[in-house]
């Protein structure tokens, strides 16, 4: 199986606490851009999206934290679509410290918006991939 896709961060130092943390909230932050990133990767964008009358949306996210990180500290933030069968998949992401050390576990139950009806369309794999100019970062 390949790798899962992945982007690059480094925590900047207007991220962290009063402790010198990570603020919580930048944890959601980072997995929020690593599935925006794979969506850029695959070729879709928020204009091909709103062109095609669509929006994904989270539903559910449960994160939990491994390790603290700090000002500096370079992750890599991954981000795999686990399909269903149903109208809703899973993200599943790792935040991953440079040295290998998993730092939180972000999962998120996602779903896809028909912007007009605001229901959540019934196969967002297929139209996921319909939009994917390239379908790979999803694993494919």
């Amino acid at each position: 199986m390949a790798e899962p896709f992945s982007v690059p961060v480094t925590v900047r130092g207007y991220e962290t606490d009063m402790l010198g943390h990570l603020n919580q909230s930048v944890y959601l932050q980072y997995a929020e851009h690593a599935r925006w990133s794979l969506l850029q990767a695959a070729g879709i964008g928020q204009s091909e999206l709103i062109g095609r009358g669509v929006g994904p949306v989270v539903l559910e996210t449960t994160l939990h934290y491994r390790r603290e990180l700090r000002a500096g500290d370079g992750v890599e933030v991954s981000c795999a679509f686990v399909w269903g069968e149903g109208k809703t998949f899973r993200v599943e992401q790792t935040i991953r410290k440079t040295d290998g050390t998993v730092a939180a576990e972000v999962t998120a139950v996602g779903g896809l918006l028909d912007l007009q009806s605001r229901r959540l369309l019934a196969d967002p794999r297929k139209v996921f991939e319909s939009l994917a100019a390239d379908p790979a970062p999803f694993g494919r």
